[in-house]
């Protein structure tokens, strides 16, 4: 499916009853003069935000009171309409403050929570839900989803919109008095908080059941998405529940840069169209006056770009109903360099020969334990790899190589696949304790017998070769390490344990106890079907980031792929690069990207400068005849050479992002 606009703004609009004169100074020229200021051509508009009121006369809910009476929902609809940009509608559903006020039984209770707030009366008369200032989710394990439905119901006949846009949903862990209920109907035990979870499904499943139900009644071809802030690896029943996707991940908004191209790696394999969603804001939603720097949302716009998907940015209104005209110049001088390149970026397939099979695809999305798949995305994206996320449903004999990070266990109908694909010729990584089967022993012959884990922390890798560019050397290893014996393998390097463990009774110097002078185990090895490390090494990058960690990850891989390795590149560690083949116009279209996110305040990754990069070099192995290589957008054709599959040329220079195109 390939039908979403390519450059959106989701305009929220989450507005209190305490501010009078809503849309006050809404003008239908200014609305439209910053759409076209920023190159939009899509505008999320809002029928009811997170403060509960609607911004139309409504039937099925209450009109703002500031609004006086003007619909200001059906204003911005017609001026969309006029200037031929696209309006889905926006419903918030899991926040909604005026019902919560009204229905403090129906707020989702965490264990921490009484079974409802205490309701009280400020002195002006408005009430309220006694606790610190913010939005509370309500449970749709209550009559509130009815109310719901209804006034979806409402929005799609009334306005028969494009597209609806419902918020804060997704699966959760409720402990009410109806979801204990249906856990005791369910015969388990309901003060085990796990025993939640098959409610939270199946609550959720309704939910989204009835309302696309309903909506589908009126408008059968109605665009839907709902969103939960992420797609969840290996949930393809709750992806499929939308017609598109909407990939939520502002990098100063708690995301980071790391998300989007995680999220985005695995989404392509779900047959949906699909966009990424960052903000205008220098942190995250509801932050008014606040505005990253121009390169940033050029960079991550370019990003979306690369990874195949449409672009929204997010702002939020006003409540006098006004845009601000320096936001969609920030918008619109990103917009406008996409602009110039969306032939190149859709209706793509992607080019990828590693597989990373990621936990979050074995556990649920709020569970620990997926460190490895951040880790795992970082190295890949680093080491300039060329791959997909994927989970148990994906064809696996696109690959030549699938990761298994840290615990990813292989078995039942798991293992069968792997060891079908390794008879087909592909390999496997396994680190950590992933790879092994019911019976804690390798589904694969990675040249080890698995022992188990070690209870010795930290211990120290030896390897056999000059690492990170030293000479040989013992490197420190602070993630869980397991032991394993030699079979058939060959060593690339040996673990040395410490002295002791670190204890009250026994401790050495600052931090931790020195290497002993043995090899204990082997630490990396290949056999026959691929290659182990006996570390948690994925998750250990994402929590430390040492050198030693991707270089020993890389060597063996490109062990591993040996001459297969696709592309290779003089660009630097934090540059991303992304090749996608568009079939129907007989082109390879190549994505490079560069910025470098520096920290600022405590914790923000901010993009300021873009330092160009000169003399990029490339060799990409292609076994299509190349005809031309040329730069998009400049069209401009650069020289090249083709000799034994792999295609060499060179960009002089480039700034944030370059897209080469490689014609057949």
């Amino acid at each position: 499916m390939n039908f979403l606009p390519q450059r959106q703004v989701h305009l929220d609009f989450h507005t209190t009853e305490s501010i009078d004169g809503i849309g006050s100074r809404f003008d239908k020229k200014q609305f439209q003069s910053c759409l076209k200021k920023g190159h939009v051509n899509s505008v999320t508009v809002f029928a009811k935000c997170h403060h509960g009121w609607a911004y139309f006369p409504s039937e099925t809910n209450e009109m703002h009171p500031g609004l006086h009476g003007f619909d200001l929902l059906s204003a911005q609809l017609e001026a969309c309409e006029e200037i031929g940009v696209q309006a889905p509608i926006y419903i918030s559903a899991g926040f909604d403050q005026k019902y919560l006020v009204e229905h403090p039984e129906d707020l989702l209770v965490w264990p921490w929570d009484a079974p409802a707030l205490e309701i009280g009366v400020e002195e002006d008369g408005h009430k309220y839900i006694a606790d610190k200032p913010g939005f509370r989710v309500i449970c749709f394990n209550t009559p509130y989803l009815e109310v719901l439905k209804k006034q979806v119901e409402e929005v799609v006949r009334k306005f028969n919109p494009i597209g609806i846009f419902l918020d804060i949903v997704g699966p959760r862990l409720c402990f009410c008095k109806n979801c204990r209920r249906d856990v005791i109907a369910m015969g388990l035990d309901p003060e085990v908080p796990e025993n939640y979870w098959p409610v939270a499904d199946a609550v959720y499943k309704k939910y989204y059941t009835t309302i696309n139900e309903a909506a589908r009644a009126i408008k059968p071809d109605v665009r839907i998405f709902h969103n939960g802030g992420h797609i969840a690896c290996g949930q393809r029943e709750r992806a499929h529940a939308n017609t598109h996707l909407e990939l939520e991940s502002l990098p100063t908004g708690g995301w980071g840069y790391d998300h989007f191209p995680k999220s985005a790696k695995y989404v392509k394999n779900l047959g949906m169209d699909y966009l990424g969603m960052t903000g205008k804001f220098h942190s995250t939603w509801g932050e008014f006056g606040g505005f990253k720097h121009p390169n940033a949302l050029k960079y991550e716009v370019a990003l979306s770009l690369a990874n195949g998907a449409k672009c929204s940015i997010g702002d939020q209104m006003h409540p006098y109903g006004f845009l601000d005209d320096a936001t969609y110049e920030l918008i619109g001088a990103a917009y406008a360099e996409a602009e110039k390149v969306e032939e190149y970026c859709y209706d793509i397939d992607v080019v990828a020969q590693i597989g990373i099979l990621e936990k979050e695809g074995f556990v649920r999305t709020n569970s620990q334990g997926t460190q490895c798949d951040t880790g795992a995305n970082r190295m890949m994206l680093e080491g300039k790899y060329l791959y997909e996320n994927i989970d148990t449903e994906c064809d696996f004999s696109k690959y030549k190589l699938i990761i298994l990070p840290d615990s990813v266990k292989a078995e039942g109908e798991l293992k069968a696949k792997l060891q079908d694909f390794v008879k087909n010729g592909g390999k496997v990584l396994c680190t950590g304790y992933a790879g092994t089967d019911e019976n804690n022993e390798f589904a694969f012959d990675l040249g080890v017998k698995f022992i188990g884990k070690s209870d010795v922390n930290p211990s120290y890798y030896r390897p056999d070769y000059e690492a990170v560019g030293l000479s040989s050397t013992k490197y420190v290893m602070f993630s869980n390490k397991y032991d394993v014996e030699l079979t058939d393998g060959k060593v690339m390097g040996y673990v040395r344990n410490s002295f002791f463990n670190r204890e009250p009774q026994h401790f050495c110097s600052h931090k931790h106890t020195p290497f002993t002078m043995e090899d204990a185990f082997p630490g990396v090895v290949l056999g026959k079907d691929g290659g182990y490390i006996a570390w948690e090494i994925f998750s250990e990058y994402a929590d430390v980031g040492s050198i030693i960690l991707k270089d020993t990850v890389i060597r063996v891989i490109d062990e591993i792929l040996g001459d297969d390795k696709i592309i290779k590149t003089n660009l630097p560690a934090g540059a991303v690069v992304t090749l996608n083949e568009q079939k129907a116009e007989e082109r390879f279209v190549l994505h490079s990207l560069y910025a470098a996110p520096v920290v600022r305040g405590k914790s923000t990754q901010i993009i300021e400068d873009l330092v160009p990069l000169h003399n990029s070099e490339f060799e990409i192995k292609i076994s299509k005849k190349i005809k031309k290589v040329k730069l998009v957008p400049q069209n401009k054709a650069i020289k090249f050479k083709q000799k034994n599959g792999i295609v060499s040329f060179k960009i002089d220079e480039f700034s944030c992002s370059q897209i080469v195109v490689l014609e057949y």
